[in-house]
């Protein structure tokens, strides 16, 4: 088969393709869009600035008449933004009568407690502690 293949010349691409290729390869204009750095640190600062609730946590709070006020979710989101800059990881946001696990990353809300439940429990696998 190696045989075959004696004196096989290469092959050389025509003049037509030969320009496709340089029009394709030319650099375009410059766009107005954001470098994907600036792109990437926007979604994650839009992130940290929410707060989400997982099903759990939504159940719990029902459960134990957690009201989820505009207010309250702008002090989770503001505690959420603070634990963020500090590079915590898992937080307890709690005042007297309520506490909350976030998970910073997600800016999700893990679970609730009332204040009766708060005296009873030992908090573990917590970074940061946030007084609302």
């Amino acid at each position: 088969m190696i045989d075959k293949l004696h004196n096989v010349a290469p092959v050389v691409p025509s003049a037509s393709t030969q320009a496709a290729t340089a029009a394709r390869t030319q650099t375009a204009p410059a766009q107005t869009q954001p470098a994907f750095g600036a792109m990437l640190q926007q979604q994650i600062q839009q992130r940290a600035q929410t707060v989400n609730f997982s099903k759990h946590a939504l159940a719990r709070a029902e459960e134990r008449g957690i009201e989820l006020t505009p207010d309250l979710m702008g002090k989770l989101a503001d505690s959420v933004s603070k634990a963020h800059e500090k590079g915590a990881k898992n937080i307890l946001a709690f005042s007297d009568s309520q506490a909350f696990i976030i998970n910073i990353p997600y800016g999700r809300v893990i679970t609730t407690m009332s204040g009766e439940e708060m005296r009873q429990n030992i908090f573990t696998n917590i970074d940061g502690a946030v007084l609302l």
